[in-house]
């Protein structure tokens, strides 16, 4: 994992920071908010899912910047429930609401932005395994929006 902060200017006027590895990555924390990067890990493949998670306490958002990334959702339930995909458009806001089971799968060549609260974390972030049968649903969903 590699980090790049750069400083052109009194760092309390201007950060400028970048992220070159794999996988998801806080850049900038600020008061609530958070600004991390992700990109793509191979935990993350759509065949190595394993479970959704959940934000109890904020929504996600994810804005595609280069490549391709499928975003699956589960429903806001007490249990993951009927499965969706989406494959992500460049340079678009996708807000994933508050209490939203949600997975995703970023390809070798993607960079996704993340704003979420700053304390979301696995205690506020629920997660629920995937079954045999939501796995194979999410692997032919996949298929279907990569096409």
């Amino acid at each position: 994992m590699s980090i790049m902060e750069e400083f052109y200017m009194d760092k309390n006027l201007l950060e400028i920071t970048g992220y070159d590895g794999e996988g998801y990555v806080p850049l900038i924390d600020y008061s609530h908010w958070r600004v991390a990067e992700l990109r793509y890990c191979e935990e993350l493949e759509v065949d190595k899912l394993k479970d959704m998670q959940k934000h109890d306490e904020t929504d996600e958002v994810f804005v595609l910047l280069e490549g391709d990334f499928t975003l699956f959702l589960g429903g806001n339930g007490e249990h993951i429930g009927e499965i969706e995909a989406i494959k992500l458009e460049p340079l678009k806001l996708y807000n994933v609401k508050r209490g939203t089971y949600h997975t995703h799968t970023p390809e070798k060549n993607s960079t996704v932005l993340i704003v979420e609260n700053v304390d979301t974390t696995d205690d506020n972030s629920p997660k629920e395994k995937l079954t045999l049968e939501q796995k194979k649903i999410i692997e032919k969903l996949y298929k279907e929006v990569n096409s």
